[in-house]
């Protein structure tokens, strides 16, 4: 065998670890078939060298869906992300790499993502791994740092062994459970996607008003969330229980 390249006891000993955490992030109220990408997220920053992670889902074009964090922080950092519409992340997904982006990479390829990110989360450096096998190219693991100098202890191995992992049981769980093509499996229904399916809702609601395409609806409320310092999912929000115009979003621009 080459020397460098991990050896079997070495994989088994990640999924076992793996598995460890996650039965552990279980015990802490995070039961049930919907909750799975939470665990696994959790049981992800508990066993890796990093300061927390999220997990999410991309279907094409700007339809990001967060399935679960491991704090609050890293919750906010996913949304932030979503709001400015680029990062490590959705590049992550979309090349099917690892993006390792230091303090310096976000300001300097992602100022927006990073100042937003610098102002409201302690987080100085991510690095994002697209979920690869049956979720290529629809899905990545953002790991958080609060300095960007613990990037380089980072096992790129051992997380990308971790990204199989949730890989792997996100699947097994579709497999052996029941839902259809248009509801999806129960790990789709997290809370955090059910908030941000609302996106959606208030996106189609503004076409409508506005007499305009789905994007270019999102594309205002996007820009509003810029210009206020709020997270697109709270303009959402505002837009769905009427405490937002869609005149006044329009004049936004």
């Amino acid at each position: 065998m080459p020397p460098g390249l991990p050896t079997d006891n070495a994989a088994v000993s990640i999924a076992d670890r793996f598995a460890e955490e996650v039965r552990a992030a279980g015990k802490h109220g995070l039961q049930g078939p919907e909750l799975l990408p939470e665990r696994l997220i959790r049981g992800a920053a508990a066993m890796l060298p990093v300061d927390d992670a999220s997990l999410s889902l991309h279907e094409g074009g700007d339809k990001r869906v967060p399935l679960g964090s491991s704090s609050a922080e890293a919750a906010t950092a996913e949304r932030l992300q979503f709001t400015v519409g680029d990062g490590p992340c959705m590049m992550a997904a979309r090349l099917g790499e690892p993006v390792f982006a230091s303090e310096e990479d976000l300001r300097r390829r992602w100022p927006q993502f990073g100042e937003q990110l610098f102002e409201r989360t302690p987080f100085r450096a991510v690095v994002a791994f697209p979920l690869l096998q049956a979720l290529s190219g629809q899905g990545a693991m953002d790991l958080y740092f609060r300095r960007s100098e613990r990037i380089a202890p980072l096992d790129v191995f051992e997380a990308m062994a971790v990204g199989e992992l949730i890989t792997a049981s996100l699947s097994d769980a579709a497999v052996f459970s029941d839902w259809t093509v248009d509801v999806g499996p129960d790990w789709l229904h997290a809370p955090p996607a059910r908030r941000r399916a609302r996106v959606w809702q208030a996106m189609g609601r503004l076409a409508l008003q506005l007499d305009v395409e789905g994007p270019a609806a999102l594309d205002l409320m996007r820009a509003h969330a810029l210009v206020t310092g709020r997270s697109l999912d709270e303009v959402a929000a505002d837009v769905l229980a009427d405490r937002l115009d869609a005149q006044a979003l329009r004049g936004t621009r």
